[in-house]
């Protein structure tokens, strides 16, 4: 299989780490024109992976012919990026699911993939547990609340910064409570879980989601509870951070993974 990549950061690179020639023959990896991302895969080539060839326009990744394309770049790459490789027919997994609380974007996004013919493939990401969830949203109500607990690192670079002193907390500070919507917007690089759960069925505007810095966190702690009329359940994942990004979980990289595996088992 030819696996396109939109970006070449930390879950692009953790993801061709994991990948076999047997598995994805060739990589194309579209980057910005003043990324370094070909000068540090060369100097640092993964034994065992597959060949990645960078380029640096939209036309040249579509002129590859990738047979499915992952976007891993953020909420302004799959903006710049994703409507129009969809209208253009290819397939696309989508790692930032937050981008998705734009309900104009989502509607300019499933037009794209109607008119191309297209499919939006949206991986669990950190989270687990979203087929029960779809099941139960088929019912009727369903009420969901989040809990997104992190180091303090994690959340640099974030509104965090502004609600609290990351760099001096001595116990859990809560800094955000809203909805998802509120959440994935403010925070796009913090809060793909709570798309994941929102699209799986909570709703953007329906499910409750509060953040919190936690300096005794060693992880990244997801947990969220549903109720409805039918049943009520709690989860509770703790994921490593991935290396290099405290913000993103380890098993982001492998729900990826495992659609690419999915996907490739089609063709």
């Amino acid at each position: 299989m030819h696996l396109g990549l939109i970006g070449y950061g930390n879950i692009a690179a953790a993801l061709i780490e994991r990948l076999t020639p047997s598995q994805v023959r060739q990589v194309t990896a579209l980057i910005r024109p003043a990324s370094d991302a070909a000068e540090r895969h060369a100097a640092q080539p993964l034994k065992g992976a597959p060949p990645v060839r960078f380029v640096t326009s939209l036309e040249a990744l579509t002129d590859a012919r990738p047979q499915l394309i992952v976007e891993c770049a953020g909420h302004a790459a799959l903006r710049d990026h994703g409507p129009a490789l969809l209208r253009a027919g290819h397939d696309m997994v989508i790692a930032s699911l937050g981008a998705l609380a734009d309900s104009q974007f989502q509607e300019q996004m499933d037009t794209a993939a109607r008119e191309g013919k297209a499919r939006i493939i949206l991986p669990s990401g950190a989270i687990g547990g979203l087929d029960l969830l779809r099941g139960v949203a088929l019912s009727g109500k369903v009420e969901v609340s989040y809990t997104g607990r992190k180091p303090p690192q994690a959340w640099k670079g974030s509104p965090a910064e502004d609600a609290v002193n990351l760099d001096r907390l001595e116990e859990a500070a809560t800094f955000f409570t809203g909805s998802g919507r509120q959440a994935a917007l403010q925070y796009p690089k913090n809060a793909n879980v709570v798309a994941a759960l929102a699209l799986a069925g909570a709703g953007f505007d329906t499910m409750r989601v509060a953040l919190v810095a936690d300096p005794a966190a060693q992880g990244n702690q997801h947990a969220y509870e549903v109720v409805s009329p039918l049943c009520r359940y709690q989860m509770q994942i703790d994921a490593t951070g991935s290396a290099g990004n405290a913000r993103t979980s380890a098993t982001t990289v492998l729900s990826i993974l495992q659609e690419i595996t999915t996907y490739r088992a089609t063709l």
